[in-house]
């Protein structure tokens, strides 16, 4: 028998049911982008799939007409092509060729592969987007990922967000390594404020993986998953700073733990796909 996982209890206020229903919901898209083929995502309708062979990157659009969304999926690190680029720990200025030219601020920096890897599908992603918006005008941007998925969601919530000003974007991230350093965390705040989801489970250590101390920090409020089975009352809602020292970064990290591989009772490949 296994050995009980025993964490802090932070005194930190659990999630609403409601709540855990929707990051489940996202999950699913962020889950399914691990398929090559996934015809309906989610069960919902597949705009576009997007692919990278430069670095591996791949995803997909997928658009929800009753909840009037476009979701735009990332998959997660499934080569070594994808761990190498992780490996990548320089923070560089954030800039998007041919979308964001030079820095909005010079001071934003994200992790250079990761960047790396959300430029080679970026324009491609933002030319099917506009051909959507002009037919669904009112519709919400919604970007989901897990593990190195959840890091190029948020570069993608983010670029969205300063391309399509107008629109309300929304992110969702499961084990999310941090993407950039403190600047960048307090300007994804600034932007996207509680519309940006992040989600740990347990003693995931791919979220701390990326060290505070070459100036690594994460953005906005994490929902950490304090204790197996999962449920809204073992979820709770930590300070909107990012570094809550009384959730999952009070962990040393562990790197790849079991817990990266389930968030929500969901093996994190698992395609939901018609």
């Amino acid at each position: 028998m296994e050995d009980h996982l025993v964490l802090p209890c932070p005194a930190r206020p659990t999630i609403s049911p409601e709540l855990f229903r929707e990051l489940i919901h996202y999950l699913k898209y962020a889950s399914s982008a691990y398929t090559s083929v996934c015809p309906k995502p989610n069960g919902r309708h597949l705009v576009s799939p997007f692919l990278s062979p430069v670095a591996d990157i791949q995803g997909y659009i997928a658009r929800d007409d009753e909840k009037k969304e476009l979701i735009i999926a990332l998959r997660g690190s499934a080569s070594v092509v994808d761990f190498l680029l992780d490996a990548q720990l320089v923070l560089v200025p954030f800039m998007v060729p041919g979308i964001l030219q030079t820095p909005p601020d010079s001071k934003l920096c994200v992790h250079s592969g990761f960047l790396f890897d959300w430029n080679t599908v970026a324009l491609e992603v933002i030319t099917i987007l506009k051909q959507q918006l002009h037919s669904h005008r009112s519709y919400s941007l919604v970007t989901v990922g897990h593990s190195l998925g959840g890091a190029l969601a948020t570069l993608a919530a983010i670029t969205l967000k300063l391309k399509f000003p107008e629109q309300k974007v929304r992110t969702y991230s499961y084990g999310s390594p941090r993407v950039g350093n403190a600047a960048f965390a307090e300007f994804v705040n600034r932007h996207l404020g509680k519309d940006a989801f992040r989600v740990v489970h347990t003693n995931d250590g791919v979220p701390t993986i990326m060290p505070t101390s070459l100036g690594y920090h994460h953005h906005g409020v994490e929902y950490w998953q304090v204790d197996d089975p999962p449920a809204a009352e073992t979820t709770v809602e930590c300070a909107v700073n990012g570094e809550d020292q009384g959730c999952s970064a009070s962990l040393p990290s562990g790197g790849f733990t079991p817990a990266h591989a389930i968030y929500l009772g969901i093996v994190a490949t698992t395609p939901f796909c018609f």
